[in-house]
């Protein structure tokens, strides 16, 4: 009794989370709720630079420069979280075989690596006036540039074979085995002496950045995030869609050379 009540459980997990990943379900839920998310993701977001361009004051120290901070600094959390949002999706395809998980983590990774080449692009416009310099070599910038060429790397790999499944396998393990960057992304700037400045907001003690520069760079994260948010579900509902009508295009080929592969068959029904 042990055995099949065991038995009995697995199959129920198992159906109620790819009950969740049917491509259908997720078709209909996207449907509902993707154009409220890029709504959201318009209106948070054009608040949030008008906010920081136009009312936000100046830095005391950086002046005008430090308007840069609120691309750079949310396009950082942003490919860190992508990172760890595409590693997700990775060990769910692995371990679980969820069906839409390799859709969305093939879809994910040129997202994430926009948003890290952005982040790399802006902190070198920022740096160029605060340090004298476009970049150095040091633990943040180089282990952030790792992170842009695990990015790349995901993307090449899922695309490098001829058997979609083997080229998402292969991706999935480059995630996980990438993941292990992130900590040193994170923690860099601590560990090591670096010109990158240390952390400022999510300091245990409080944020070392007054609240008019703190509150619009929070909304402004908050737009980008529900933005790449939207993309992300917009290009996997996408692919989900090119998927089917491949499949239909496929179903239809068979069944068109079906007649003319079977043309005893036909004469002896005649």
């Amino acid at each position: 009794m042990e055995n099949a009540s065991t038995t009995a459980a697995g199959p129920r997990g198992a159906q109620s989370l790819h009950r969740f990943a049917n491509p259908g379900r997720f078709l209909r839920l996207t449907d509902r709720w993707l154009p409220w998310l890029s709504g959201a993701a318009l209106l948070v977001l054009g608040t949030g630079v008008v906010w920081a361009l136009a009312f936000a004051p100046p830095d005391w120290q950086q002046g005008e420069t430090v308007r840069i901070l609120f691309v750079h600094v949310p396009m950082a959390w942003l490919a860190m979280g992508g990172y760890l949002g595409l590693a997700i999706l990775s060990l769910m395809a692995l371990i679980w075989r969820h069906p839409l998980a390799d859709l969305s983590a093939r879809e994910l990774a040129p997202v994430g690596a926009a948003v890290t080449a952005l982040c790399l692009i802006t902190g070198s416009l920022w740096g160029r006036p605060m340090w004298g310099t476009w970049w150095v070599w040091d633990a943040r910038l180089t282990s952030v540039l790792v992170l842009f060429f695990l990015y790349l790397g995901h993307i090449a790999l899922v695309r490098a074979f001829d058997d979609p499944e083997r080229g998402a396998r292969m991706g999935a393990i480059l995630a996980l085995v990438g993941v292990v960057n992130l900590p040193i992304v994170k923690f860099s700037v601590d560990w090591w002496n670096t010109l990158h400045q240390p952390a400022s907001v999510t300091r245990l003690d409080a944020p070392a950045m007054h609240v008019d520069i703190l509150y619009p760079l929070l909304w402004c994260t908050l737009g980008f995030m529900l933005a790449f948010m939207a993309i992300v579900l917009a290009a996997t509902r996408a692919a989900v869609m090119e998927r089917r009508v491949r499949a239909l295009q496929m179903a239809a080929a068979r069944r068109a050379d079906r007649p003319a592969a079977d043309p005893g068959l036909e004469t002896a029904r005649a």
